[in-house]
């Protein structure tokens, strides 16, 4: 499947080089403050600019920080990354209005690439060369959750580029406002975590589903096209984590995504020292 972000680990590491020179104390005051507002824009291009012809349609909606305007340091670091998990990396310096105008050219341009194999293609197969190359990308970014010192930043992306389906994901950042730096696993649970919070996914999906073992949850297919293991792909909340697999990550495609949430009692003996984190948000 074609994704818009690299991979979630990169992106962190991307984002920790914009958050390193703020200072904690202002972080937090500014944090308080945070207020969000929105772009979007809807574009439809045909071929060769003919409306008989296939077209490709653009759907992008962009939340961005819009304050606090006394810490610009705060806005601008929070918005580059924004920007690179939403848009892509290349976008992350960028005022937000300015990347996604860049961001829809480019996606028009490359479109426009199609024009001369479209032509070839309708003289070889005049009757269904159309359908295949009707495009489409929806892309949003938006506030889950945000407290004074956590962001919960959800990013959903879908695309078809010709092919039997489309193709879509679904991310989740979650920042640590005081600090500024993304939120992992690490950082919340205590060392040796891995196999115990495995065992509680799985007995969770299983309960999800409606099953009793494991075992039945993998006759069903989960499992099949790849480990059932702790993801950096989770969205804290207020009643717990929620774990996302995105569509083949754990089965099939005609299973969809995947999302498992463990509440916070149930995996508060895994957790580590950020008890502070955690109990803003319960």
């Amino acid at each position: 499947m074609k994704k818009q972000n690299v991979s979630l680990l990169a992106l962190l590491l991307t984002a920790s080089v914009f958050f390193a020179s703020c200072h904690n104390s202002a972080n937090k005051r500014a944090a308080d403050a945070l207020g969000f507002d929105s772009l979007q824009v809807e574009r439809t291009v045909h071929l060769f600019g003919d409306t008989a012809k296939p077209a490709c349609n653009l759907s992008v909606s962009l939340a961005y920080a819009a304050t606090p305007a006394d810490s610009i340091a705060l806005r601008d670091s929070l918005n580059a990354y924004l920007l690179a998990v939403t848009l892509g990396g290349k976008y992350a310096g960028m005022e937000p209005q300015e990347a996604l105008k860049q961001y829809v050219d480019k996606y028009i341009a490359e479109y426009r690439k199609l024009e001369p194999l479209y032509e070839q293609d309708l003289k070889e197969n005049a009757g269904s060369a159309g359908a295949w190359y009707s495009y489409y990308r929806h892309v949003a970014g938006q506030v889950q959750l945000c407290t004074p010192e956590v962001l919960v930043y959800r990013v959903d992306y879908n695309e078809y580029t010709g092919g039997a389906h489309g193709n879509y994901l679904t991310t989740f950042l979650n920042l640590d406002l005081k600090h500024l730096c993304p939120l992992r696993l690490d950082d919340l649970f205590a060392p040796e975590y891995q196999e115990p919070l495995t065992a509680l996914l799985w007995e969770q999906l299983a309960e999800d589903i409606g099953v009793s073992t494991r075992q039945e949850a993998e006759d069903l297919g989960y499992g099949s096209t790849g480990e059932l293991t702790p993801t950096e792909n989770f969205c804290l909340g207020h009643e717990g984590i929620t774990f996302h697999y995105n569509i083949y990550e754990i089965a099939p495609y005609v299973m969809g995504a995947t999302e498992i949430t463990l509440p916070w009692q149930r995996i508060s003996h895994l957790l580590g020292d950020r008890s502070d984190l955690i109990k803003q948000l319960q």
